[in-house]
């Protein structure tokens, strides 16, 4: 299994970066983590037919994990080879799978809805909703979800090929015993690092960590490795390593795009 970083920033891209948005490929499959602002033009560095994605997965409905779907449908709608074709968009159609959290279906169509295109989404993708203790196939690799405390209804994801390689996606987050557990063993946990430093949030409102915390996480996880993600190019990236790894106990992976991992 292939890992690939197409996007790292938290709510606010970077310069010339992109929001939450990772490739992930097993064999033939392919498919994509998060889809946040910027991360379309990025897939389509490493993907030319971007069409050819398997299936989209978003684990919450934060607008930097999933805006960039709206020009994605645009382009599965109206790119030139589909317009030459004849065919015209039609909601249910055949295109990649979309699986949101609960809600998300409605979520979606009220966005582009705003402009009158409440179908724009389910024009270019099958639109799905998984379930909290469910599980999905997308070719090769199993998906399986975790709630974790954020601000809104948010959910690590898991994903398993048939050999047995494990990524767990950490979403965002405050630090938590669920993700813990979740991740427990894992090949590669993904783990954000949003917060500069502690009483950057209040206490009792939290929904992310800083780095130290994020490996603390993962060391208690007991992970294969751990990517450290979703904090910004404002932050010192070696003051954020320092303190992933001082709470990691060992090397971590900075996220940066187009770093690559593989299982």
């Amino acid at each position: 299994m292939r890992f690939t970083v197409l996007g790292k920033s938290p709510a606010w891209e970077d310069t010339g970066g992109a929001c939450s948005g990772y490739l992930v490929e097993e064999q033939e499959t392919q498919l994509l983590l998060e889809c946040g602002n910027g991360v379309f033009g990025k897939l389509r560095e490493r993907m030319p037919d971007y069409s050819a994605i398997d299936a989209v997965v978003v684990s919450h409905l934060h607008a930097d994990h999933w805006l960039d779907l709206i020009p994605f449908s645009y382009a599965l709608n109206y790119s030139p080879s589909r317009v030459h074709s004849g065919e015209m968009p039609i909601a249910g159609s055949a295109g990649p799978a979309l699986w949101g959290p609960p809600g998300s279906t409605d979520a979606f169509g009220r966005v582009t809805g705003a402009w009158g295109s409440e179908e724009l989404l389910a024009t270019a993708f099958e639109v799905n909703e998984y379930e909290p203790d469910g599980e999905i196939s997308v070719g090769g690799i199993s998906v399986t979800f975790q709630p974790v405390p954020h601000y809104i209804e948010t959910y690590a994801i898991s994903l398993v090929t048939a050999n047995g390689s494990r990524i767990v996606h950490g979403a965002d987050c405050r630090p938590n015993n669920e993700l813990i557990e979740f991740a427990k063993g894992a090949d590669l946990l993904t783990v954000e690092a949003t917060l500069a430093q502690q009483g950057d949030e209040p206490e009792d409102e939290r929904g992310h960590m800083t780095a130290r915390e994020a490996g603390e996480l993962a060391g208690k996880a007991e992970v294969g490795a751990v990517m450290i993600t979703h904090f910004s190019d404002e932050l010192d990236p070696d003051q954020v390593r320092s303190e992933a790894e001082a709470g990691y106990g060992a090397e971590v992976i900075l996220a940066a795009e187009g770093e690559t991992v593989e299982l």
